[in-house]
């Protein structure tokens, strides 16, 4: 299919899906209509289109089921970095993000550059020019005309004995809306500058950037930057091995009052956060290149591996600081979340230490790392995070406040369980509650959410 039979045809189906409608089973349809579209235009089907396709597809499922903004985010992300494959498969999934951006903002006005996306129309058939000239042209003029009159008098529409039941203003916005994603969607536009700074996103260096060593200041050569390094490294990993032990100490072994539990184990994880980042800072600063293939830097490497292995060490300590706040106080979403970080930090300093290993650019940890990111999104996604807080909590009676509870969320069948076991029905304001499930089930079939769906109206 040509661009442009694409746009238009998605902005048509967009239009037939949400007119009228909130956003629920119909997107999930639409993104299917587009992942049927990029699988039948794709030619070349490499693995990782089909992991995409198979991810795609996953996401759109959760879409359907919870229709919340992560699942929306993982729906999003997913046709993009398919689409993204389907347009040049050898550029970096990274750049997919600036690129949807820019995107974002240049459609606004790149539809009316008409060369970029409509073909030129030579029609040489005198018959059709006919077609065109004596029937559809006038068709199409005297059906605008025709709506204009119906809508400025009554009489006018009477007399055809047609009644115009149809939100004029409502179906343009959405055609407009729908041609906007279509076309942002399908008439991707990739800059020059992303494709001219590809290579350097690549995952090794070239032969002759290997032979290249440049110093990062022009006022040290490579021998002092080098001791700099390793001077600097084993001054950090002496500073490192201390808050390790203090930090543990402080949460194995120093008595504290509970209630001061809470703002400790923020501070520690704050702690953590910041000094993982500057880690991977410092290792990507000394790691660039010279050093990578320099002969003479075993001694730094060594430095930077054991600094490597140190925060994890501190990662773990984190993760079980981050366990016993649960085990006082319950499970939450942010306490959830600390996990992800601590455990997507834990997978960047493996990517880090394979980089030194393996000899990778610093590029290649961060195109790791966007792929890290996506999955943890589709887990996300998937997975009914606060109604497995809600059981956890309620198992071991930690975090079983009613007013906590009823701001959770797919939750609700646990949640009526437990009030009426408790008796607490009726105490607590959830009135709205209960009429945003009722508001989500009168819903039509395209705005449907497919959780509500199982839930009973109370």
């Amino acid at each position: 299919m040509k661009k442009h039979h694409l746009i238009l045809g998605s902005t048509v189906l967009f239009s037939l899906l949400f007119y009228k409608e909130e956003v629920g089973v119909n997107l999930s349809v639409f993104a299917i209509a587009l992942l049927l579209l990029i699988f039948i235009s794709f030619k070349e089907k490499s693995q990782k289109f089909k992991i995409l396709l198979l991810t795609s597809f996953l996401s759109i499922l959760a879409f359907a089921w919870y229709g919340d903004f992560v699942s929306f985010l993982a729906l999003f992300f997913s046709l993009f970095f398919l689409q993204f494959q389907n347009q040049d498969h050898k550029l970096k999934e990274i750049q997919c993000i600036p690129i949807v951006f820019i995107n974002a903002f240049t459609t606004l006005g790149r539809p009316f550059i008409f060369g970029q996306w409509l073909p030129e129309m030579k029609i040489g058939n005198s018959g059709v020019k006919k077609i065109i000239a004596y029937f559809l042209i006038p068709c199409l003029f005297l059906v605008m005309f025709f709506i204009t009159y119906c809508f400025g008098s009554e009489t006018f529409s009477s007399l055809f004995e047609y009644e115009l039941d149809l939100d004029v203003t409502d179906l343009i916005l959405i055609a407009i809306f729908g041609f906007y994603v279509s076309f942002s969607f399908w008439n991707y536009w990739i800059p020059d500058y992303f494709i001219n700074t590809n290579q350097k996103l690549d995952n090794d260096f070239t032969e002759e950037s290997k032979q290249d060593f440049k110093a990062s200041f022009s006022f040290l050569d490579i021998d002092f930057e080098r001791k700099s390094g390793e001077i600097s490294l084993i001054l950090l990993n002496l500073m490192l091995l201390i808050f390790i032990i203090t930090y543990n100490y402080e949460q194995f072994f120093k008595i504290s009052p509970i209630t001061s539990l809470s703002s400790a184990t923020h501070d520690r994880v704050n702690a953590v956060i910041i000094s993982i980042i500057m880690a991977v800072g410092v290792i990507l600063f000394y790691f660039k290149k010279e050093f990578i293939f320099d002969l003479k830097a075993t001694l730094l490497k060594i430095l930077a591996k054991i600094w490597i292995g140190l925060n994890a060490v501190l990662i773990i300590s984190s993760a079980i600081k981050n366990s016993e706040y649960i085990i006082h106080y319950g499970m939450t979403y942010k306490r959830i979340g600390v996990y992800a970080f601590l455990g997507l930090t834990l997978v960047g300093l493996i990517f880090v230490y394979i980089k030194i290993n393996k000899q990778k650019t610093n590029a290649y940890l961060f195109n790791q790392m966007i792929w890290c990111l996506y999955g943890l999104l589709l887990i996300c996604s998937f997975f009914n995070w606060g109604n497995l807080i809600t059981n956890y909590n309620i198992e071991v009676n930690k975090g079983v406040d009613p007013v906590f509870l009823s701001k959770l969320n797919y939750n609700d069948q646990t949640r009526r369980a437990y009030f009426e076991l408790h008796q607490l029905d009726g105490q607590y304001n959830e009135v709205s509650r209960e009429e945003n499930i009722y508001e989500y089930k009168k819903r039509n079939f395209l705005s449907k959410v497919g959780y509500y769906e199982c839930l009973n109206n109370k």
